[in-house]
């Protein structure tokens, strides 16, 4: 029996893996439902795979813990899949929201973005167990904290991947598609701090930091280049305190994207010019503030990185059909991967749409397909 056929097989209990899995609430804020949802985790890798022959939770206070689980596989190279366990949907979505399966679509909060991707990875070990297939030594490595950025999980994501042949994104895909590149991301938050005063009876008193901060953001916005991919978006602006007070107080959270570092360089520049005395004229007493960074590098696609995408299409082309390689806009824990020079691709989980939205879901008919292609790209590694 071929990997396709086998994973085609086994929808059903590929689809109630998916239920109970969704039917976990765990937003990234809410500390107990996580740890909930990292229990289940461990039991059913021992259900399904068998207990993992390295395991560690790494204990976080107030983020999802970070879970890595390795399977020793027929070679000693280790291959990295990473997911993420937390979503967006705050708690008590799942009422309003239920998992559901119409025979075309699965709906449900979680269940695109990226809880299909988890299922995805861990049955296409199994798969390729049952079917005794030559397979690399795998480790999982599961975060709670992916949505708010990887700030806890980050440096064991590219600690486990500095160790690794390659790595493999459970991010969920768009259509028959790999993501081969991300843009950077960058958040960051501008502060203005003026000098309140009556806006009638002393103007001459107050150093408008509203004021200040418009100014601020026209500057920066200017330095928006999309032919080379760097969008910046000035996403809220909050200050003052009435209509008739000069703002003492104002600030701005801006989200910006780069293709490349040296986008980035260029526009740090940009963003280091904002605290110039002459960007708050025509008051010098307001003073302006930057704070934040780059949240993740730009991912390109690397020559090592390329050979395994050859690899992935191969194995695509036997399932289904050739893969389409996409750079896109939004970041993900790949980033950190490519980062380091490692071989990665991204997207391999389920196929929908919808991240983040009501209408979100995950293809029925898609669902094996991914499995059988990531068994496939794992048994390929291993020769």
């Amino acid at each position: 029996m071929s990997l396709d056929q086998w994973c085609r097989a086994r929808l059903d209990p590929i689809l109630a893996d998916l239920s109970t899995l969704v039917a976990s609430e765990s937003p990234s804020s809410a500390k107990p439902l996580l740890d909930s949802t990292a229990d289940l985790i461990r039991a059913w890798l021992d259900d399904r795979l068998g207990p993992p022959d390295e395991w560690r939770r790494h204990v976080q206070a107030d983020h999802g813990d970070v879970l890595t689980a390795t399977y020793r596989g027929t070679t000693e190279d280790q291959v990295l899949l990473i997911g993420h366990y937390d979503t967006v949907w705050p708690s008590g979505t799942l009422a309003d929201m239920p998992f559901h399966v119409d025979g075309v679509k699965v709906t449900g909060p979680g269940v695109y973005d990226m809880k299909a991707g988890l299922v995805t990875g861990i049955w296409a070990l199994r798969a390729l167990r049952a079917l005794d297939l030559p397979c690399p030594t795998v480790t999982f490595l599961l975060n709670g904290d992916e949505e708010l950025g990887s700030p806890v999980s980050r440096p064991y994501i590219e600690q486990a991947a500095a160790d690794s042949l390659a790595a493999l994104v459970l991010e969920p895909g768009v259509g028959w598609d790999v993501k081969t590149e991300r843009k950077g991301v960058g958040v960051f938050t501008l502060g203005a701090q003026g000098i309140e005063a009556h806006a009638g009876n002393d103007p001459e008193a107050g150093a408008s930091a509203v004021h200040a901060l418009a100014r601020a953001v026209g500057h920066l916005v200017a330095a928006e280049d999309r032919a080379a991919g760097t969008t910046i978006n000035v996403g809220t602006i909050t200050g003052g305190t009435a209509r008739n007070v000069i703002a003492g107080e104002a600030h701005g959270m801006v989200d910006i994207r780069v293709t490349t570092q040296t986008e980035a360089d260029r526009v740090d520049q940009v963003l280091a010019g904002l605290s110039d005395p002459d960007l708050a004229a025509p008051d010098p007493r307001v003073r302006m503030s930057v704070t934040g960074g780059w949240n993740r590098p730009p991912m390109r696609l690397t020559p090592s990185s390329k050979r395994l995408f050859d690899l992935a299409n191969d194995v695509a082309t036997d399932i289904r059909g050739p893969l389409t390689p996409i750079s896109v806009g939004g970041g993900s824990d790949a980033n950190f991967v490519a980062a380091l020079g490692v071989p990665v691709l991204d997207g391999l989980g389920a196929s929908g749409a919808g991240a983040h939205a009501r209408h979100e879901h995950v293809l029925v008919a898609d669902m094996t397909d991914r499995v059988a292609l990531v068994a496939g790209i794992l048994t390929r590694l291993a020769g």
